[in-house]
């Protein structure tokens, strides 16, 4: 399989990027995005040239590194797949495939298709764990958790933290990552104790950074771990009884 690539590459974080174009033969269809990188670098390392810099780790879909947009879409072409899940197979032959950092002001670009997602982490520090003193650690079924309500946790711990959804909202966005991260511990007995403060916290930390949620839907479909759009109110739910409960830790 032939394609062209068109790639972004960039020296450095005030470097001025390019796109450049190269011809690659050999592509298997079954290969991922990822893959076709290495392919590509493998081929650039031989002629002596800089290989393309992006991130990967696990290349499963569970760690969020592989984080780029290709072809105008952050991972890629199928909804809800990471790009170490998108296949090339998908693209017809001869094709030109597009690939680029994610794009958003808050996520500088470090090298080519690297960029620095720590903004993400100011979300997480400002409320994105439990704090509360529970003296010794109690057996794992002390405290009973019903079972839909656990599910429902779970489902929302799911994000990996990829950044694709703040890519894909117009408004550049983060309220998808952050309701996630705000409604698996409401929803959890012990981290609820202090849902007023998080709340609080984490709606301050994204007027700071990001721009606001307008209901476009962008951020659901290129969500890896499938969180639902209607997880983006979980904030404002949280934060509107923080205010109506002034008591509440």
């Amino acid at each position: 399989m032939r394609l062209t690539l068109r790639i972004w590459r960039q020296a450095g974080p005030t470097a001025k990027g390019a796109f450049q174009i190269y011809e690659l033969d050999g592509c298997d269809p079954a290969m991922s995005v990822l893959e076709l990188l290495d392919h590509l670098n493998t081929q650039l390392r031989q002629r002596g040239l800089a290989p393309v810099a992006f991130e990967s780790d696990c290349r499963e879909g569970i760690c969020g590194a592989c984080g780029l947009t290709v072809d105008g879409r952050p991972h890629g072409w199928q909804d809800n797949l990471p790009a170490c899940h998108q296949r090339i197979g998908d693209r017809p032959e001869n094709t030109t495939i597009t690939l680029e950092p994610l794009r958003t002001g808050v996520f500088p670009v470090l090298r080519d298709l690297v960029v620095d997602r720590g903004v993400l982490d100011e979300v997480t520090m400002a409320g994105g764990f439990a704090s509360v003193d529970t003296g010794l650690a109690a057996d794992a079924d002390a405290l009973p958790i019903a079972h839909d309500v656990a599910e429902y946790a779970l489902d929302m711990a799911a994000c990996i933290g990829c950044g694709a959804c703040v890519a894909a909202c117009p408004n550049g966005s983060a309220a998808l990552y952050a309701g996630a991260r705000i409604a698996h511990l409401a929803a959890l007995p012990v981290p609820a104790l202090e849902r007023g403060r998080r709340a609080r916290s984490m709606a301050l930390t994204l007027d700071e950074f990001f721009g606001s949620c307008s209901g476009y839907g962008e951020c659901a479909k290129v969500c890896p771990a499938g969180i639902p759009l209607g997880v983006v109110g979980a904030l404002s739910r949280e934060r509107w009884g923080a205010f109506f409960h002034p008591t509440r830790t």
